[in-house]
């Protein structure tokens, strides 16, 4: 078996007692403190992340965008320059593959970030479906490149504090780092996994130290904390973001469903997730007749509330239309406490024929069942 592989920052991570545990094979801090602590931090000042393990592609040549077009759910020639959108990439049955953060650069140039476990896979994908006349290239920079995630209301203050103002980019942008007292290079974006203000700074490997710990230094004032893997995923659950590989899953990868889920429960289009962006029907894309028809089932990505107290949601556990039926209506694909609302019980996952407002009976094991309210997300 392979060891996980560590990232630039993992010296760091030591330095700030980071426990340390192997994440789809990179070896990455789950927490540093505290996951509850990380998690109130970020949402009240800033959280520092080390999401190394995400991907990094450059996609190159004349007509990019509306090749990406082509490929993805969102119409990523109606962005201009300096602009960043959100994409899912489907087969030919519909369901989605992964998604992406994408980055216009320019008419010719497009970078986007695809989901750690999902690098190879979308490598292949991508490059499988490249126009036969060689017009568009792909390059893979993520071995060459770490990613830091400064995310929190503090965030624009530190990085102003630490990059200068000049670096300091609006929601959603990007641009290529200028000039800084720390000779950081690379590129910042206005995007992250928090729903909070932040940024994703891409920069190179030897540099990733020196902008971690100029990040850090800012604690005494700014209330910054290294986060873990733990807080980044109650911290993207409050928000309702999906997360690749638990709320959705591609068949093509082989994979057998996991327990207790129906087969093939985890395999889904974009209509069934859900999700308010990163889908534009104005144009034809791989996939897009099959998605809309698998949008029909009825089935959609749902948060729930807790109202009982009681075991919180899990992953698996399963749902129901009222307390006198054994029949689910679905299941949760992410679930447990909010740290940001007292530690209330939520739940989000694929339901059958329910609206917002509804109730629902959730059981968190085979003893329990406790009641719900589907809401709108996110739960913020």
């Amino acid at each position: 078996m392979d060891e996980p592989v560590r990232t630039a920052l993992y010296p760091a991570h030591v330095r700030w007692n980071g426990n340390m545990v192997d994440f789809h094979g990179f070896e990455l801090p789950i927490w540093y403190s505290s996951m509850l602590e990380e998690h109130h931090a970020t949402r009240t000042n800033a959280g520092l992340f080390d999401v190394s393990h995400m991907g990094s592609f450059r996609f190159k040549g004349e007509g990019v965008a509306k090749w990406l077009d082509s490929m993805g759910t969102q119409r990523a020639s109606k962005f201009s320059s300096g602009r960043c959108g959100y994409t899912h990439f489907l087969d030919s049955e519909g369901t989605i593959i992964d998604d992406m953060i994408f980055a216009i650069v320019s008419e010719t140039e497009i970078l986007g970030v695809p989901n750690a476990s999902m690098v190879p896979i979308m490598w292949k994908w991508m490059n499988d479906h490249l126009p036969s006349d060689g017009s568009i290239t792909i390059e893979d920079l993520s071995p060459d490149t770490c990613i830091l995630a400064l995310q929190g209301p503090s965030s624009p203050e530190i990085c102003e504090a630490v990059l200068g103002i000049e670096n300091v980019v609006g929601h959603f942008r990007w641009q290529q780092i200028k000039p800084n007292e720390l000779g950081i290079e690379g590129w910042i974006q206005g995007t992250g996994y928090t729903g909070e203000r932040g940024f994703e700074i891409f920069i190179p490997n030897n540099q990733a130290e020196t902008l971690w710990e100029g990040l850090l230094s800012t604690q005494s004032d700014s209330g910054i904390v290294p986060v873990g893997l733990g807080a980044r995923d109650t911290l993207r659950m409050e928000k309702g973001y999906l997360l690749s590989g638990q709320d959705f899953s591609w068949d093509g990868l082989g994979e057998k469903t996991p327990e207790p889920f129906p087969q093939g429960f985890l395999i889904r289009g974009t209509i069934e997730t859900n999700v308010p962006f990163g889908l534009d029907l104005e144009h034809e894309f791989l996939g897009k007749q099959k998605m809309i028809e698998r949008g029909n089932s009825g089935a959609k990505w749902r948060g729930m509330r807790v109202l009982d107290k009681g075991p919180f949601p899990r992953t698996g556990s399963p749902v129901y239309k009222d307390d006198s039926t054994d029949s689910p209506i679905g299941w949760i694909t992410s679930g447990g406490p909010s740290p940001t609302l007292g530690r209330v019980g939520i739940g989000i996952g694929y339901l059958q024929d329910v609206e917002e407002g509804d109730s629902v009976i959730i059981a968190p094991n085979p003893k329990r069942r406790l009641r719900a309210e589907v809401v709108r997300m996110p739960f913020l």
